[in-house]
């Protein structure tokens, strides 16, 4: 599934295309996707301007000017396919129809922007602008981990005193928002923390540390247009490059990139999920 990096490339690849631009007409051509789409979505798309295209956590958000927001969540293959856009003063051809095209918004410049979704575990949902927060797949989220609200501070406060281990603490979408498998594996790695430590056993400034980690990886792999792991595709159908500097995931039985370190990346499954760290550097 899409994390934090992946959906921030294709909010920067939609935003061109998207903000700012009229809807001039929105084909809703299936009644639901991993949940029903919000009754009478096409009408209420059609003839809205995207005021502000935004993210939160893993979903983007685009506000629209009838103060409605429209929520979009890729799941495990949703892809956002843009077409039409102008290229100097040429115009690319939009492909023909394709069977899992659920979703498709043609703005006003003629540029088309498809929703396109193989296994249909994502989501359309559409809510009020003003009360966005309060939506059911919101509400409980924790700060961006990129925000000025996620600090050394808050985060040593959220861990304190916690018996899980710290690679499920970093999971945890109620302590920091938009962190998954791969991007924990590898900020833990560069911290040197073992996924199997306590987290209430880890001293403030080792905790205080994990901050600047976690910023510095996810403005990596969003500067590498994020991690390309099967159906993941940016919105202008290029791949992300991150998954070429991974230094532990998905690397069982291969060297340790930390210098002087002659440890082998091993795996274990923490929560039905591959834990990848080096057993020799990270304690």
């Amino acid at each position: 599934m899409p994390e934090l990096p992946e959906v921030e490339t294709v909010r920067r690849g939609l935003l061109p295309v998207m903000e700012g631009k009229v809807i001039a007409a929105a084909d809703v051509r299936r009644p639901d996707l991993r949940w029903p789409f919000p009754d009478g979505m096409a009408a209420r798309l059609t003839g809205q301007r995207v005021e502000r295209l935004r993210r939160r956590s893993k979903y983007i958000l685009a506000d629209l000017s009838s103060g409605e927001s429209l929520l979009i969540h890729l799941g495990m293959s949703g892809r956002m396919l843009i077409s039409g856009a102008p290229l100097g003063q040429f115009h690319h051809d939009h492909p023909a129809p394709e069977k899992h095209d659920h979703v498709v918004l043609d703005m006003e410049d003629g540029t088309r922007v498809t929703f396109n979704d193989a296994r249909r575990f994502g989501a359309m949902d559409l809510m009020q602008t003003a009360d966005a927060e309060a939506h059911w797949l919101l509400a409980s989220l924790g700060p961006e981990p990129l925000g000025n609200t996620f600090n050394e501070d808050y985060l040593i406060d959220r861990l304190r005193d916690r018996n899980t281990p710290i690679k499920t603490a970093l999971l945890d979408q109620r302590i920091i928002a938009g962190l998954g498998n791969i991007y924990v594996c590898e900020v833990l790695h560069r911290a040197g923390l073992s996924p199997k430590r306590k987290a209430g056993r880890i001293a403030a400034p080792r905790v205080a540390g994990l901050v600047p980690i976690i910023r510095d990886v996810l403005a990596e792999a969003i500067e590498a247009g994020g991690s390309s792991l099967r159906d993941y595709r940016q919105a202008d159908g290029e791949l992300g490059y991150f998954q070429h500097t991974f230094r532990v995931y998905d690397r069982e039985g291969q060297p340790c990139q930390t210098p002087a370190c002659h440890g082998v990346v091993g795996r274990i499954v923490q929560s039905g999920r591959s834990s990848f760290y080096c057993p020799a550097c990270q304690r």
